[in-house]
């Protein structure tokens, strides 16, 4: 189908009332997920990460724990110091460093809701346990030297910073699922689930501060769903939060008027200020670019409560929640709606991206491996560094195709249906420069020049566009 100019003048008035986004400020730089990559291997492509646009990289948990596994990443044994098959703290502090030295900020995956599931091993609920302090007895000198915070003489916790045994079964009920223990079936004991007493609270702000002073500059707060806010908060006092960026791992269905969103995201977001994953948004792309979805739901999905406002949102396309757990790889997009969602969000403005490389943890045939150096990101990373700070102007929808402008400096259009389409646009009503080149980034080779009131934007058939003015 073609837009004609006809149409598009008719229908110009109602676009741009209806799509006049939001914008943000420099805070939305685009955050590289190195899941669970060692912090050496970071750290000496820093200078790669910096070029390729990167300004922050979120790294995975940095404390103790053990088990060559992604998730024994999730399983703290004791917070006093980093030690894993990811790198100790001194190789924390190297990747920091060197990151620092490119411009590139370090983001930290952190774990305050329960401690490792041990009950193969013993059935208290000491931590780290006698075992592991044996090890840090024998080996005193290197321990402390890689000790953030505490005495590696005694224990951090005892069975009294911890809830009541027993398994989460009412998932819709906040208090059951903020209260009880992540288990995983067929009498598994589950994951122990930490109580928010003095004791914990000071302990997990200790180790928040000592990550501060290394140089970490923002936390990501897993399983946030399963803790309440009264423990967020306490934890996250005023002199934790200064200058720092707090978002929270809450996995909803979609956003206002989804249970999970109601009693959840919406409570977190209200009760803490902190950011968190944009799941309603994402849950909005996954409705547009699935079949029988509209890109008409891609137009202003904040104003219906379908995204969260842009200083709240970290985006995405992909976490490795996703792929790496039965239960939510059902949200796994289509590989090229995946460059089409990438291309939203790289494209719009409204909230701080992020794009998740990891090492085929999910064993979906390298799907993300070293995604984050593939050339339509790059060149999407790109695009967004060039336009952020840059309004956003919606000129263009309809079941098919969204086409969208960041003032003058570039313009974004996203096919999903098979067929080309033809986008008429009046550029001086939208102030797009004439006589300049705006080459596409993600493929490279399209290059549209301006030169006229109507120019005609191709948008072919399940591609996406993000011209950027030369």
């Amino acid at each position: 189908m073609k837009t004609t100019p006809l149409l598009k003048k008719f229908t110009q008035a109602s676009i741009i009332a209806s799509s006049l986004l939001f914008s943000q400020g420099s805070y939305a730089d685009t955050i590289l997920h190195a899941f669970n990559w060692t912090y050496d291997d970071v750290a000496t492509k820093a200078q790669e990460i910096a070029d390729l646009g990167y300004k922050k990289v979120l790294v995975s948990p940095a404390y103790k724990s053990s088990g060559d596994q992604w998730w024994a990443r999730y399983q703290p044994q004791d917070f006093r110091v980093i030690h894993s098959p990811l790198g100790d703290t001194n190789d924390f502090k190297d990747m920091v460093n060197a990151l620092k030295a490119k411009g590139v900020e370090t983001y930290a995956d952190i774990v305050f809701n329960h401690m490792a599931n041990e009950s193969s091993q013993r059935s208290d609920l000491n931590y780290p346990g006698t075992a592991v302090l044996a090890t840090y007895a024998a080996d005193s000198t290197y321990y402390n030297s890689i000790k953030l915070f505490g005495d590696l003489q005694t224990g951090s916790y005892g069975a009294n910073d911890f809830h009541p045994a027993g398994c989460i079964t009412d998932w819709g009920n906040p208090g059951h699922v903020q209260y009880w223990r992540l288990c995983g079936g067929n009498g598994d004991v589950g994951l122990p689930d930490l109580d928010p007493n003095n004791w914990v609270v000071s302990q997990q702000q200790a180790y928040l501060q000592a990550l501060k002073a290394i140089g970490v500059t923002g936390f990501r707060v897993d399983a946030a769903k399963h803790m309440s806010n009264y423990h967020i908060n306490a934890v996250f006092n005023n002199d934790i939060k200064n200058g720092v960026h707090v978002f929270g791992e809450i996995i909803t269905s979609g956003g206002a008027g989804d249970n999970s969103y109601d009693a959840f995201l919406a409570p977190y977001l209200n009760d803490t200020g902190h950011s968190a994953y944009d799941f309603p948004l994402f849950a909005s792309l996954r409705g547009a670019l699935g079949f029988g979805g509209s890109m008409n739901q891609l137009v202003d999905p904040a104003a219906y409560g379908q995204a969260l406002t842009p200083d709240k949102a970290v985006t995405f396309s992909i976490t490795h929640d996703i792929p790496t757990n039965e239960g939510f790889r059902y949200q796994i997009l289509n590989a090229t709606d995946e460059v089409l969602a990438n291309a939203y969000i790289m494209g719009r403005d409204g909230g701080t991206p992020m794009m998740y490389s990891d090492h085929n943890e999910s064993n979906d045939n390298n799907r993300w491996l070293d995604l984050y150096k593939r050339s339509d990101v790059a060149g999407m990373v790109k695009f967004h560094n060039t336009a952020q700070g840059h309004g956003m102007q919606v000129m263009s929808f309809n079941d098919c195709i969204i086409l969208f402008k960041r003032d003058h400096i570039g313009v974004v259009g996203i096919n999903k249906c098979d067929n080309g389409q033809d986008v008429w646009v009046n550029t001086a009503e939208h102030n797009l420069w004439w006589n300049k080149n705006y080459r596409d980034v993600v493929e490279g080779v399209d290059v549209q020049n301006i030169n006229s009131q109507w120019h005609k934007f191709y948008l072919p058939g399940r591609k996406a566009r993000m011209w950027l003015m030369e």
